[in-house]
């Protein structure tokens, strides 16, 4: 396990570094920090941003006493960095996700079920086995990457992505999984869509989906999906 290094990102804000890859336990690190950030709650703490392999820490430089804010910020998080060890599994929020899965919903499952050598009815029951992790909100305000696919349902991104990915797009994308919560271009393999509404700035918490928090994915028939759409 290596020790994390620190990195400045402008004057308010330091960037905890854990790794370089892809990896569950290194995202569940990252994920540790920012909990017992949480629970500190430093009169200086602004905001926590997590990456897959890092944890952004926002900080009030005013709040600070003295010249050297980063300093101070590295001193505190190195206390707390002296508990480093090996997290649990995330514990976030568990979010059932329906989804209508192929057709026009999911304009990529026919050809990633047979890239993989797979009918569509056992690519949808392997997608929805697990229960993944949110890694990281990115790419768009509320897209949520996920961890914990399947590695055998990986997939490479198309060649040319598309200009238009529906809102709700459920997706894989490499060995990643992933929901567009606006239309939007994209590049992912489009396996169905959600008609939870992911992100909504006028909610009080607009992304449903929260860095830690787990998700299963539900399929759905087309009348179901019809329903909630309308039910908001």
């Amino acid at each position: 396990m290596s020790a994390p290094r620190f990195e400045p990102l402008g004057d308010d804000a330091l960037l905890v570094r854990f790794g370089d890859a892809i990896d569950a336990a290194v995202n569940r690190r990252v994920h540790a920090l920012a909990a017992r950030l949480r629970v500190q709650r430093p009169a200086w703490l602004r905001d926590l941003v997590p990456a897959y392999a890092s944890l952004a820490v926002f900080f009030d430089a005013a709040a600070i006493a003295g010249d050297a804010p980063h300093t101070v910020v590295r001193g505190a998080l190195s206390v707390l960095l002296e508990d480093d060890a090996p997290a649990p599994a995330a514990e976030g929020t568990l979010h059932e996700i329906p989804v209508r899965y192929g057709g026009t919903f999911g304009e990529d499952l026919a050809d990633a079920a047979r890239d993989l050598g797979l009918d569509e009815a056992t690519l949808v029951a392997r997608h929805c086995a697990p229960v993944y992790t949110v890694a990281m909100i990115g790419f768009a305000p509320g897209f949520p990457y996920l961890l914990g696919l399947d590695p055998a349902l990986a997939l490479p991104r198309l060649a040319t992505p598309r200009t238009r990915v529906p809102a709700g797009s459920v997706a894989i994308g490499g060995a990643q999984a992933g929901i567009y919560p606006r239309e939007s271009p994209g590049g992912w393999r489009l396996l169905g869509r959600t008609p939870r509404v992911l992100f909504d700035a006028s909610r009080a918490t607009p992304s449903l989906l929260q860095p830690g928090d787990r998700v299963r994915f539900v399929p759905i028939d087309e009348a179901a999906f019809a329903a909630m759409e309308a039910s908001g």
